[in-house]
């Protein structure tokens, strides 16, 4: 057996098992003296006192003296996904077809042929989908549209709606 010595703890090697740590109980004793006198008249041994920091220092019911065991739970707090929002683009009279596909281009990213489809679907049934983003995204394309279109003095209308 080989015992490697630190200021505090002692670990002493099992053949063939794990190194186990003892911990030198000296300055803890020498600092709480009531709880390491062995008579009967002071406190029982550090060694020997039941975990009950989880519960408060009360004992559960179930406990039986000393059985020094204790239940610690966690919270996890679980994350929601943020509610997510449809920007659409409403037809009108005015605005014309080239500038609609350049809107869906600049700002959603979309390619020539799904800005086409979709500008058809704002012209044949009077809205269209742009995108799915969560509100402040949402929000935020629903404004840069808008200032694009009236800067170019287009009655073009973009809206969200919670999907």
């Amino acid at each position: 057996m080989t015992v490697l010595t630190t200021r505090s703890s002692r670990a002493v090697r099992v053949p063939g098992g794990c190194d186990r740590f003892e911990v030198d109980r000296a300055p803890i004793q020498s600092a709480f003296p009531a709880a390491s006198s062995q008579s009967g008249g002071g406190a029982p041994p550090l060694s020997r006192l039941p975990v009950q920091a989880a519960r408060g220092g009360k004992k559960a019911p179930g406990d039986g003296a000393g059985s020094g065991t204790a239940v610690i739970t966690r919270t996890r707090t679980q994350t929601q996904r943020p509610s997510m929002y449809r920007v659409l683009l409403l037809n009108d009279d005015y605005t014309p077809m080239e500038f609609v596909v350049g809107v869906l281009c600049t700002f959603f990213h979309k390619t020539l042929e799904d800005a086409e489809r979709i500008m058809w679907q704002v012209h044949t049934n009077g809205v269209g989908e742009c995108g799915v983003y969560t509100y402040e995204v949402a929000d935020t394309k629903v404004t840069q549209v808008m200032d694009h279109a009236r800067k170019h003095q287009h009655p073009l209308q973009c809206v969200m709606e919670k999907k």
